[in-house]
């Protein structure tokens, strides 16, 4: 429980201000390390939503949800790598669990404590039928073709959670997720982004990879899933004010007292909108998936955020004056993590949020 986790924090809290915001910009410019992938697996950071039989550290929601503050106010870069893993620990733990469970005890094992980085493909399902990874069932397995739009952590994961699309019913078109070994049918090419740039982001192309059902995490209607996808993205999420905290605390160590002044205004605001967005989720989780999903409320506390990680990037940069546009300074750094944040994990909806908001 919570109190339990405090210890984990604790050595969270250290290695993101002592080791990850210092080399923010490095990992910025070189990409996160394969030691820095040891270091979280030590501080037990992969596994934290493991049972404890497995070493991990059974973290309930308000200490997961700072975990992601910690890591992403610490660099994030590194939180967007260890962001594609952490999550679906948790969904592996709920598919070992299920009665009958068919999936792989021994994958199941190392991923559950935390000796594999895994990287996840699940956002191109939102382009179906457009373009999307497709998933068929041939024999024994699935098989998975298509292109994977992104995936961080390139070099760094040996597995990826993918998410395909089984059309073969097209009145009842499936989400087949998986997990596919990095090797023989996955190709990446790197992707040159101006923003997370050191996320080590890349296209992965994927042909003919057959999947055994014993990897297969969830097979669930394309509705359902849509319908989960749409109210999960509309969240504003930890990272959001991981970074936010940063920001502010760089506000308030700059030597001009309108830059104070800035912080001073703006710091009770994003604990606003925070102390409401996570309220909002767990009220809507705790409500159940029949219930109404409030996702124009949710929506607009992440316009919300967006508008907030604006606002004091901008700030900041001007703080610093034309030194903030140098590749050797975190304004520069932190404006380009707040325009990434605006457009990670963005749905129609997200996009349609943010655009009538910014035409009014």
């Amino acid at each position: 429980m919570t109190g339990e986790l405090d210890p984990l924090l604790a050595r969270i809290e250290v290695y993101a201000g002592d080791v990850l915001r210092p080399r923010a910009l490095e990992t910025d410019r070189t990409g996160v390390t394969e030691q820095t992938i040891r270091d979280l697996a030590d501080l037990g950071a992969l596994n934290h939503l493991a049972p404890a039989e497995y070493g991990g550290a059974d973290l309930d929601r308000t200490a997961d949800r700072r975990l992601h503050e910690l890591l992403a106010g610490g660099c994030y870069n590194t939180w967007l790598v260890w962001a594609q893993h952490a999550p679906q620990v948790g969904r592996i733990r709920q598919a070992v669990e299920e009665p009958g469970s068919a999936f792989d005890t021994a994958l199941a094992d190392r991923l559950l404590r935390g000796e594999v980085l895994l990287g996840v493909a699940l956002s191109d399902v939102r382009r179906f039928p457009d373009r999307y990874v497709a998933a068929r069932r041939t024999g024994d397995c699935w098989v998975f073709e298509g292109t994977i739009s992104w995936v961080s952590g390139w070099g760094l994961n040996r597995w990826i959670g993918v998410a395909g699309v089984d059309d073969s019913e097209p009145e009842r078109p499936r989400v087949v997720h998986a997990l596919i070994p990095i090797g023989d049918g996955v190709v990446g090419t790197p992707l040159r982004l101006s923003a997370a740039a050191g996320s080590r982001t890349e296209r992965v192309q994927l042909t003919g990879v057959e999947v055994p059902d014993s990897h297969v995490i969830a097979v669930q209607d394309l509705d359902s899933w849509r319908a989960a996808d749409v109210a999960g993205a509309a969240d504003a999420r930890a990272h959001h004010f991981g970074l936010a905290a940063t920001v502010l605390d760089e506000l308030r160590a700059s030597p001009h007292p309108d830059a104070h002044k800035v912080a001073e205004v703006w710091a009770p605001r994003v604990d606003l909108i925070r102390r409401q967005a996570y309220s909002l989720t767990d009220a809507v989780t705790a409500a159940g998936p029949d219930a109404p999903q409030r996702v124009d409320e949710r929506l607009a506390l992440k316009v919300a955020i967006g508008d907030a990680l604006g606002v004091l990037t901008r700030a900041l940069l001007i703080s610093r004056a034309g030194r903030g546009l140098s590749a050797d300074d975190t304004a520069q750094l932190h404006a380009r993590s707040a325009l990434f944040a605006l457009v990670q994990g963005q749905t129609s909806a997200v996009r349609e949020a943010q655009l009538r908001a910014l035409a009014t």
